[in-house]
């Protein structure tokens, strides 16, 4: 009788599902303390710590109920497919977010890189101003914003799956 391979369905959601809610809790936290705007460097440390720690818990689940085994193909499913679903989890959270809770966010965030530029580029003249900002609100609607939210949950899933599953790998014994 052969043993069969632990779900990775299961563990990608129920780890993507964990992602999520503490991605949502950072930031709430971040909201509470007003820093959602101008993310401070603590704050995307913190979540790329999170992050790492989700992921890698995820991938032990998997090695534990695998026999001790994970092979690379296997971690970067995993990782990817906790990445996804933490990915869309927060990109319907930031739709409730931007639309309920701040609905004034994009205007915050679009006043802040105008700041931001300011102070980065004193000598910037209003034309070039009004071009930059006028770029900055294409990118600024939620759609774009959603994307590029998924298409970055996707990229680090897949660099942190892919550097924990070189360290973590362990392949079976392969059958004479």
């Amino acid at each position: 009788m052969e043993n069969q391979e632990p779900s990775i369905k299961k563990i990608a959601l129920n780890y993507g599902i964990l992602l999520a809610l503490l991605s949502i809790v950072t930031q709430v936290i971040s909201y509470v303390l007003d820093v959602h705007v101008d993310r401070p460097w603590w704050l995307t440390v913190l979540q790329l710590v999170i992050s790492i720690g989700v992921v890698v818990m995820g991938l032990n689940a998997f090695r534990s109920a695998n026999q001790g085994y994970l092979t690379l193909v296997q971690a970067l499913k995993i990782g990817v497919a906790i990445s996804l679903i933490a990915g869309v989890i927060a990109v319907l959270f930031n739709y409730i977010f931007m639309n309920y809770i701040d609905p004034d966010y994009i205007q915050k965030a679009m006043d802040f890189s105008r700041e931001q530029m300011l102070n980065q580029n004193p000598d910037m003249s209003q034309e070039q101003i009004d071009m930059a900002m006028n770029m900055s609100s294409k990118l600024m609607t939620p759609v774009i914003m959603a994307a590029f939210s998924l298409i970055s949950s996707l990229f680090f899933g897949f660099i942190i799956s892919l550097i924990a599953g070189l360290i973590l790998k362990r392949n079976p014994p392969k059958p004479f």
